[in-house]
């Protein structure tokens, strides 16, 4: 009688039956590169090649113990997006996969998947047609961190029925929200695995789970699946062998490095790397192509047809039953398994769906380059530690590349303006530098809103280059509405996501202050942002003092500041009354209005009827940003003195007065700056160096 062993694995429990299966299983363990973790049956055959143990430490909750998150604009200039995993590294992994020796369906965890933060949730990888589970394996790394990461490894010769994995994966789910019920489960799945997860999610309305599907598959086109159904029909088989024969080209060969380095040395420097990673993954292909017929060779790849063609339909029987949130990656240019009508149908039968099209992906996008599975999390706000998003506790700070991918999207307003920053120190000196700006929170900036908060990003990014300070800025809810594509480019708004924005309201700027925060407010808000013509540095504050009282009651400091130079790099020609005297942009106005809704909504003034709509702007050869931050007024200790309503009102007064001091003393010196346009400071930097600091006016 054999004795069933139980091993406490990193991410849940492995069931080895029999003490001599037990040593296999970490003899096959200590080889290999990923974690075997939960099998699906009482009898564990040993884990795919490629298998290895992992150890993590856990808190007492079983929350994985993360690390310290760095500030990354230090390494921006060596951020590099190709050092995730390719689509070389996918096959070449997929073949201790294809040879596993067979056996039920398993999870693992990757080992790169690193070091999760406390509380992190569970995500399930359900894979595609290939069904080796290594399809986020560009994404194991950045997902790891802050995501407890399963993947489902189906063998080549298993032949479960798509109705038995939905047990599999429900029996699963139910698990692990009985161990944590406070912690969502993320299931993500591609194809055929995202069918399985919307039946997982309609067979369980009432367990918190999150859906990510990447092309779900929706339907099967019959122009292209029925002869290939036919054609596999009639081959012989014997197929991998062959190939391998005739090609005998493979990863390790002489002329397959050859090849490497020279598609590496010819691309970087012709294409800038891009035509290199094609030709890499062209050649990656080439050369596995017995990998790629071994894990799908023919009467496998049938099984998984039928499969398809029953998950399909029972997913369409059931979608009306999904409750959990779901984000859908949809590719532009996927014609085989995926209908935009259908994606449609879905993104309105669903009760809380997000739908991010990408437009240049094909079939399988999470192995290609320009999709990172992270980053969409982040800009959609789809991820959570418990019940619902949390913009401040569950905010992920960006990662070098995405950093990077910030100022070079706005390299030319950058370079552009040459932004000057000058703040003041305790003793009431002004210097050239962010100096006088305070080190720790909780610390609140209250300033002025240039048109469109062109002033935004050199602010941001200059502020944890040269002081390593975030600011979480206070945001239009609009940003987080994720409204569809026809009605707005959500994707504009991805910026405000990746560097911290929080809607605005009086209690996130509360829970911002309470965990001693650098928080950006503009009291002027939309109205600002979006003025008329003639209203350049104009404040349209409300009248009542709105953040006062919530800074004092933290011991916050006050930073008022101010800038200038949008008219130096624009000019409003068609402004929100300009549009309202048009018939057809009238009627664009007004929807767009209602739309983005009203945070002011009882407030009789102008700023309680504000038009939400882009000016027409005419740009102009750039002159130079100006800022200057005041000196930092400390409420700490005055929590009772403001308290009562007119104190605070007369130091928001105080605050607002300064604002304009500050816009006026930048308006004046600005004057007198022989490097304010473009062609002076394009000299300088000529004769000096073009990374060299361009002087200014004498302070």
């Amino acid at each position: 009688m054999e004795t069933t062993m139980v091993l406490r694995s990193t991410l849940g429990l492995c069931v080895v039956s029999s003490s001599s299966n037990l040593r296999q299983y970490r003899t096959s363990a200590a080889k290999h590169r990923l974690t075997s973790v939960k099998s699906v049956t009482s009898t564990t055959p040993p884990p795919p090649r490629g298998v290895q143990l992992k150890r993590k430490s856990n808190d007492e909750n079983g929350a994985t113990v993360g690390k310290v998150v760095e500030n990354p604009y230090s390494k921006v200039e060596a951020a590099r997006p190709d050092l995730r995993k390719s689509l070389s590294d996918f096959l070449e992994e997929a073949k201790g996969f294809v040879g596993d020796g067979g056996g039920p369906p398993r999870w693992f965890s990757p080992l790169e998947s690193g070091a999760q933060a406390q509380g992190s949730p569970l995500l399930l990888f359900l894979p595609g047609i290939d069904g080796t589970g290594l399809g986020l394996i560009r994404h194991h790394k950045k997902l790891g961190e802050f995501f407890d990461i399963w993947c489902l490894h189906i063998p080549v010769s298993d032949r479960t029925p798509a109705k038995d994995l939905v047990k599999l994966i429900e029996k699963t789910v139910k698990s692990e929200s009985f161990r944590f019920p406070n912690r969502p489960i993320y299931l993500v799945g591609e194809s055929i695995g995202a069918c399985l997860a919307l039946d997982v999610a309609a067979r369980n309305p009432n367990i918190d789970l999150s859906l990510i599907l990447a092309n779900p598959a929706t339907h099967v086109n019959n122009f292209i699946s029925q002869p290939l159904s036919g054609m596999l029909n009639v081959l012989p088989g014997g197929i991998p062998t062959l190939l391998e024969d005739i090609i005998g080209v493979n990863q390790g060969d002489p002329l397959t490095g050859m090849l490497e380095a020279l598609s590496n040395e010819f691309f970087s420097q012709r294409m800038g790397g891009v035509g290199g990673g094609l030709l890499r993954d062209i050649l990656a292909v080439s050369t596995n192509l017995p990998t790629i017929s071994r894990m799908l060779p023919k009467d496998t790849l049938l099984w998984k047809l039928e499969m398809l063609k029953y998950a399909i339909a029972s997913v369409n029987s059931h979608i009306y039953s999904v409750r959990a949130e779901t984000l859908i990656l949809m590719s532009g240019r996927d014609q085989w398994l995926l209908n935009e009508e259908d994606i449609d149908r879905y993104s309105r039968t669903l009760p809380k769906c997000i739908v991010r099209k990408l437009d240049d992906s094909g079939q399988f996008p999470l192995l290609e380059d320009g999709v990172d599975l992270a980053t969409i999390i982040k800009c959609t706000c789809f991820y959570r530690r418990g019940k619902s998003h949390d913009h401040i506790t569950d905010y992920i700070m960006p990662t070098t590349y995405e950093l990077k991918q910030q100022v070079d999207d706005h390299r030319f307003l950058l370079d552009g303006t040459s932004p000057v920053m000058l703040s003041t120190l305790e003793d009431g000196t002004i210097v050239r530098s962010l100096e006088g700006l305070p080190s720790e929170g909780p610390v609140l900036y209250v300033g002025y809103h240039m048109i469109l908060g062109f002033e935004l990003a050199p602010m941001v990014l200059q502020l944890m280059k040269e002081r390593n300070i975030h600011l979480r800025g206070l945001t239009h809810p609009l940003v987080f509405k994720n409204l569809p594509d026809s009605l707005v480019d959500t994707k504009m708004f991805d910026k405000y996501k990746i560097m911290g924005g929080v809607p605005v309201s009086s209690f996130n700027i509360y829970k911002l202050l309470r965990e001693k925060a650098h928080v950006l407010l503009y009291p002027g808000g939309v109205r600002e942002a979006l003025h008329r013509k003639g209203e350049a540095y104009k404040l349209f504050w409300p009248e009542r003092s709105e953040f006062v009282r919530v800074a004092s009651k933290f011991g916050a400091k006050i930073v008022p500041f101010g800038v200038v130079g949008e008219d130096d790099i624009c000019e409003i020609v068609l402004d929100s009354n300009d549009q309202r005297n048009i018939p057809i942009l009238k009627d664009l106005v007004e929807k767009a209005t209602k739309d983005a809704g009203n945070i002011r909504e009882g407030d009789e003034s102008e700023l309680g009827n504000q038009d939400c709509c882009f000016p027409g702007l005419v740009p102009k050869i750039p002159g130079r940003f100006y800022y200057y931050f005041g000196k930092p007024l400390d409420l700490a200790g005055k929590e009772k003195e403001l308290k009562e309503k007119e104190k605070a009102q007369e130091v928001y007064l105080q605050v607002k007065s300064e604002v304009e001091q500050c816009i006026a003393y930048l308006k004046v010196k600005r004057e007198t700056d022989p490097y304010r346009h473009l062609l002076p400071r394009t000299l300088y930097q000529a004769s000096h160096g073009w990374s060299s600091e361009i002087p200014t006016f004498e302070l």
